[in-house]
């Protein structure tokens, strides 16, 4: 039985993450996957995601500073594009642009704060009624390619990958066999790894995953807040006429809370005349079907949240037209706070980094993982299974 001072559960762009940060130190690591990493039954797949430093507290926002260096630094040693930049728009009452600015103002960061009417003079392809943030380093990931790149890395640094490797269980065997392995993990298809400690970063196959684990009552419960949910995005093409180089965005009100990005190379279609192009993706946050766990995923669209889209954008974004040319679904993990769920327990650490903003944030997750677990640092007390 092969075995690693560390075993990944998931090599998605979270455990990919880890990996890296782990191998770079030196350390053992071997990550598996049911699937093949960024693969499209996991929530990693795809061209396209919003960078973005702008959160309402200092937190995230500090942390999304970090991973965006973390991507430059990533992006450099493999050579591969991993960001383009845009800059985004936040808008919407709920979205609160005015506190966003003060948070980005005490991180020194830039951004403008528009009025509504000065907003759309710039970008006429949408239509705002309070004021507009700014923030022109944020931009758009090519997850695809930054679990490639993660993984090119930690393989670099002596980590190993097995796909196509879906855990079954797992189980405590202090001491080995082999020598030193604390736990054992069992695949569907019997084969066994040994493991000091396993890091389990499955996002939507948390719930599944960790009822075969040996997981204490402490972790079970944090799972519990965990939701699971297949979202939908569609691309819409760009209406004539309009600007063809947008900002990535997201919107929020009482009505709807939506995000939006050039759609990357998944995105692609073919207009009347028979150019390719690129459109814009959309997704409703928090808008899809609650499902218990990842290998629930059906795959079909939404009547109903296809209509809740169109309306949007026939509403607030005329740079577009409100027919889409193509949908798709995806994975989404949340909590009632949109806080993650880092923390260990004896010799498993769980991590769901999620709520929409696991992305982006990625590269210093795997920073705080590899440093908790190789240097013995703090995880925030944020993250733990059981808060004050």
């Amino acid at each position: 039985m092969d075995s690693a001072e560390y075993v990944v559960i998931g090599a998605g762009l979270v455990g990919a993450s880890i990996a890296r940060s782990l191998a770079k130190r030196g350390r053992e690591v071997i990550v598996v996957d049911q699937h093949e990493p960024a693969g499209p039954r996991g929530s990693s797949h795809g061209s396209a995601r919003i960078l973005r430093i702008t959160y309402p507290e200092t937190f995230y926002s500090d942390m999304a500073l970090r991973a965006r260096r973390l991507f430059d630094e990533l992006a450099d040693e493999t050579c591969h594009q991993l960001i383009t930049a845009t800059g985004t728009l936040d808008h919407g009452q709920v979205r609160q642009p005015d506190r966003l600015a003060e948070v980005l103002a005490d991180l020194g960061v830039d951004y403008e704060l528009l009025t509504a009417e000065a907003a759309m003079e710039r970008w006429p392809q949408f239509r705002f009624d309070g004021p507009v943030l700014f923030h022109r380093d944020a931009g758009v990931i090519d997850a695809g390619t930054a679990v490639t790149a993660s993984l090119e890395s930690a393989l670099a640094h002596g980590a190993q990958l097995r796909t196509q490797w879906q855990v079954d269980n797992g189980s405590r065997a202090r001491g080995g066999p082999p020598p030193g392995a604390n736990l054992t993990l069992t695949s569907a298809t019997g084969e066994q790894l040994g493991a000091r400690h396993v890091i389990v970063a499955a996002g939507g196959g948390l719930p599944g995953l960790c009822s075969g684990l040996p997981v204490c009552d402490r972790a079970q419960s944090a799972l519990n807040r965990v939701t699971v949910r297949q979202e939908q995005v569609y691309h819409f093409p760009i209406a004539a006429g309009m600007p063809t180089d947008w900002p990535t965005f997201i919107h929020k009100d009482a009505a709807m809370q939506a995000y939006g990005l050039p759609g990357g190379r998944d995105g692609a279609y073919t207009d009347t005349s028979g150019t390719a192009r690129l459109g814009i993706k959309l997704a409703e946050f928090n808008g899809g079907q609650v499902i218990g766990d990842a290998e629930e995923q059906t795959g079909r669209l939404d009547e109903a949240g296809q209509a809740r889209m169109i309306d949007f954008v026939s509403d607030r974004i005329p740079g577009l037209v409100a027919e889409p040319y193509a949908g798709a679904t995806c994975l989404f993990t949340s909590t009632p706070d949109q806080d993650f769920i880092i923390d260990t327990a004896e010799d498993i650490t769980i991590v769901s980094a999620c709520s929409g903003h696991g992305a982006k944030l990625a590269p210093a997750t795997g920073e705080a993982v590899a440093a908790a677990l190789a240097e013995r640092t703090a995880l925030p007390e944020r993250f733990a299974f059981v808060r004050d």
